[in-house]
């Protein structure tokens, strides 16, 4: 009986409940979109998060027809985040700027990529300790500090796969793969294939 019970509730409660929750996706999506430039053809998705400190649209762009289930961040103090046209974004991937960083068309990030143009905090630990304090009480600074930063490009066509990192100042050429779990410091050539930790040519692909 009981279960009778729970299969006629659920039956009654489920629509309303779906309909809700996606009408609060819809509204969480539509806040996330007033703080970037997103072409209307592009897709965020419920899970995607937008972090824009300096309040300026114009410093995250999306192109045509891109998919964002990811993070897109620009410090206070700096940074901007340009994505190409047919990209896709994966959830829990992390793109965060404090310089600059471009990525092309066609380019696929795969789940949990790190990619960032900032080391985040200064080097010298006296420093690093005092950014910190001044973060925590008065949250992001909005003047350039000592914190290293250098843009990053990735190229047309590149996939970038699960776990991957691309660290500051890297340049990703055209269709270039960068294997799961790869951690990048050096420039990766077009149509090369990366792996490891620091990532190393593994091979060349062939194009037609």
């Amino acid at each position: 009986m009981r279960d009778v019970v729970s299969d006629v509730l659920s039956r009654i409660l489920l629509p309303p409940i779906l309909v809700l929750e996606g009408g609060l996706n819809r509204l969480k999506v539509a806040r996330l979109r007033r703080n970037a430039a997103i072409h209307r053809s592009s897709r965020l998705y419920p899970e995607a998060r937008i972090c824009n400190f300096q309040k300026n649209p114009s410093r995250i762009r999306v192109g045509r027809g891109s998919h964002v289930r990811g993070e897109l961040l620009v410090f206070a103090n700096g940074g901007e985040v340009v994505i190409g046209d047919n990209c896709f974004v994966g959830e829990g991937s992390r793109i965060w700027s404090g310089e600059r960083i471009v990525i092309g068309d066609n380019v696929l990030i795969s789940h949990n990529v790190n990619i960032v143009d900032t080391n985040a905090h200064e080097i010298n630990h006296i420093e690093r300790a005092a950014g910190f304090h001044k973060l925590v009480r008065g949250g992001h600074p909005k003047y350039k500090t000592n914190v290293l930063t250098a843009p990053v490009a990735i190229g047309d066509y590149a996939w970038i796969s699960f776990n991957a990192c691309i660290l500051r100042g890297v340049t990703i050429g055209r269709g270039a793969i960068v294997g799961g779990g790869s951690v990048v410091s050096d420039d990766v050539p077009d149509f090369a294939v990366v792996a490891g930790n620091p990532a190393r040519i593994i091979r060349k692909l062939d194009v037609q």
